[in-house]
């Protein structure tokens, strides 16, 4: 920092503390409201805190600093954080197993401990072998904060592909480590971020997508073009890379290259931004041990009509999962030799939507969700027969790996009650065995779960998620956190986590709504929340709070509303529509500016579902909803604790700092309004939702959200943790 930065920094610094002392009325950190005006097709619409997208400038740095200081304040004045935190760590130190991969009779898989701060990569010969930590990412830092991102072991085995995240940033370096001996060769790929590591079948070399290097000047955080796919050959620089794949026409277009199981093709899924289809390109490699990795680039499915995922390959023929005349989705099976011939479909269209499908052992594996509530079947190649996979329970899958040379897949099974289990099963014999299987120190047999339906706005059936204690008392005196997501084809399906066992535990009911927008029956129910038809997405959520309020599960003033990311966005959007809708709103890491977040990081990449402001249909309904621009004037808002981290290069920060600044400045005006927190963490990316987050960091944040829920709830509606001993 140079003499004249720190010069402007105390400036900002000062004026920020000395307008806190003397504001009217305002409890809160100030925050300059500047006349930034914009002219959308003729409206003008004002962006007073504009400033604030520069987010290393002196002032928004003092603000934030600020802002730092005031929440820190006031959650120390929430004692009952520290038997929550302690009990969390309680309940968050049981072992949890990642899905393994197979390669040659190698078992490559994660595991944490319980509080390791981030999960180490184990290999072992065989499933009865014995497990050797081949890679540990929490020796790489002294906070956790860099964690593995990606993990591709080569066909033989004999080589891990790595990718490494450091402070939760999306963007990833790829490293190479040999198994036998566990030290890394002298590769390294930079300028990488949501890439596929995939190997040729030498063993010689992998693809991989990265951006152009950044520029001295630029930020990290400008919207992101000129994605390409590369080779990289073992032993030579990153610069020497043979560049395969690129689209100069559409420099915002995304794209990804995987290898077929047998070594023989490399496959490209492309995806504009503005829609939600997708196409598929390839290239024929031939021989799967001396591949030709600049073979030309062929395109299979290039119209952009359906969604389409490769899940497999025998001989020339593709196996794809598409929507095309099937918005719950089917398996259709392509000959890349003769594409324009009739596919054949060894899984048709059915009742429920298929969420997950893998090609296992010359078999397809197709997970399905009815009524959100998870099925597996095995399918022959040629649909000539099928069988199911019993499950146990409401749960949900959570992944399938397998290849196509190998009858052995794995899977894994949860649900709002118990952590992930890890099965195998033989596809061809139907036997079933437990891979893994975590022990937990949380008592599930004290609560259950159901399922219920309300009807939203426009009449749809939603469903409903409600665990709680057994024999619950429907008469409103029970607090409950009431969970949302709503978009980009995800749904969201019964999972554990220790932060809901905690609240479970404290007396509270936890619900779950199943949210158009999301993917829980198939594309028709995905595009019903999307775009100009986002309201419904809202409307589906209100229903569901009002029905637990309605049927006698809470009340408004025991009601908690959550929701990351998207559901950031759509805790923000609720909260301006409704601020009598409950007690407590928590928006995560939220997309709260809808007129500029295509201009950031991987923000033009979300059109498929949002649309832009840069027509003017999309201009009109983004403006609708739009959080930061929908604050209200006048109103009495819930106590609101907003999450970001300081540098997000997924969902920009400031779309949490322009929200929490218009909340405050409003709240401040009126008595009773709020409190309006933001919780700005150092050093952090996305969060839990990165899946990249150091365990400390997460447990830390939940204890501020569960605690800061408790506390604005009526008295003792809740059980605190008893205190850790001092």
């Amino acid at each position: 920092m140079n003499r004249s930065t720190v010069r402007d920094f105390m400036k900002w610094g000062a004026f920020l503390v000395a307008v806190v002392a003397v504001a009217a009325g305002s409890e809160y950190p100030a925050a300059r409201r500047d006349a930034q005006v914009d002219d959308y097709f003729g409206t003008k619409v004002s962006d007073p805190y504009r400033w604030m997208e520069n987010l290393d400038s002196p002032e928004t740095t003092a603000w934030v600093a600020a802002e730092r200081e005031h929440t820190a304040a006031a959650l120390k004045e929430i004692p009952e954080r520290v038997a929550i935190r302690a009990r969390l760590r309680q309940l968050w130190n049981y072992p949890k197993f990642g899905l393994p991969e197979k390669r040659a009779g190698w078992m490559f898989y994660t595991k944490n401990d319980g509080l390791q701060n981030q999960p180490v990569l184990y290999v072992a010969q065989g499933e009865s072998g014995k497990p050797r930590a081949l890679l540990d990412p929490n020796q790489l830092s002294a906070d956790g904060n860099v964690a593995l991102a990606v993990i591709s072991p080569s066909d033989d085995g004999k080589l891990l592909g790595y990718g490494l995240a450091t402070a939760g940033s999306d963007w990833n370096e790829f490293h190479v480590r040999t198994v036998a001996t566990g030290r890394d060769l002298p590769d390294v790929i930079r300028w990488v971020k949501f890439s596929s590591l995939a190997w040729t079948h030498d063993g010689k070399g992998f693809f991989y997508s990265r951006y152009p290097e950044i520029q001295k000047g630029e930020k990290l955080f400008d919207r992101l073009v000129g994605r390409q796919l590369y080779y990289h050959r073992l032993g030579s620089d990153q610069a020497a890379d043979r560049m395969v794949f690129e689209l100069r026409d559409h420099p915002e277009w995304d794209f990804n290259g995987d290898v077929t199981d047998d070594g023989r093709y490399l496959v490209i899924e492309v995806s504009q931004n503005a829609e939600v289809n997708n196409a598929i390109y390839y290239a024929d490699l031939g021989e799967p041990r001396s591949p030709h990795a600049g073979a030309p680039i062929v395109p299979l499915l290039d119209k952009f009509d359906a969604q389409y995922s490769v899940i497999g390959s025998q001989g020339s023929t593709f196996f794809i999962q598409t929507t095309l005349d099937a918005p719950r989705g089917r398996i259709v099976a392509v000959d890349v030799a003769h594409p324009n011939a009739p596919w054949p479909t060894p899984v048709p269209q059915a009742a429920d939507s298929i969420q997950d499908s893998a090609f296992v052992g010359g078999r397809i594996v197709v997970g399905t969700l009815h009524d959100v509530q998870s099925r597996l079947t095995v399918f022959a190649a040629d649909g000539s027969a099928s069988h199911d996979l019993k499950l146990p329970g409401i749960g949900s899958l959570e992944g399938l790996s397998g290849s196509g040379e190998d009858p052995e897949l794995f899977y894994s099974y949860s649900s709002f009650l118990a952590p992930p289990t890890v099965f195998s099963c033989d596809v061809d014999t139907s036997a079933v065995a437990v891979f893994r299987r975590p022990a937990t120190p949380f008592d599930a047999s004290q609560f259950e779960t159901r399922q219920v339906f309300c009807a939203s706005k426009d009449g749809t059936r939603i469903p409903i998620f409600i665990t709680a204690r057994k024999g619950l008392k429907l008469d409103g005196t029970t607090p409950a956190w009431l969970f949302g997501y709503g978009g980009f084809n995800i749904s969201e399906v019964p999972v554990y986590a220790p932060a809901r066992a905690v609240w479970l535990e404290m007396g509270g009911i936890y619900a779950q709504a199943n949210l158009r927008g999301g993917g829980e029956y198939g594309e028709d129910w995905h595009l019903a929340g999307t775009k100009e038809r986002k309201q419904n997405v809202f409307d589906d959520f209100i229903a569901a709070a009002d029905y637990l309020v309605g049927h006698g599960y809470t009340r408004r003033d025991r009601l908690v509303v959550e929701g990351r990311s998207n559901g950031g966005l759509l805790i923000g959007a609720v909260l301006n529509e409704r601020p009598d809708l409950c007690a407590v709103g928590l928006p995560t890491v939220g997309v709260m500016d809808m007129l500029r977040y295509h201009t950031f990081t991987i923000g033009a990449g979300w059109a498929g579902d949002y649309g832009t402001s840069e027509d003017a249909a999309g201009f009109r309904y983004l403006r609708a909803y739009s959080p930061v621009h929908n604050v209200k004037a006048g109103v009495r808002y819930p106590a609101v604790l907003i999450t970001t981290g300081d540098h997000d290069d997924r969902v920009f920060p400031a779309h949490s700092f322009k929200y929490a600044a218009a909340m405050q400045y409003e709240a401040a005006q009126v008595q009773g309004s709020g409190p309006i927190l933001i919780r700005i963490d150092h050093n952090a990316g996305h969060g839990g939702a990165s899946g990249t987050s150091p365990a400390s960091k997460t447990i830390d944040e939940w204890a501020d959200k569960i605690g800061f829920a408790a506390h604005h709830l009526p008295a003792q509606t809740l059980v605190i943790p008893a205190a850790p001993p001092s």
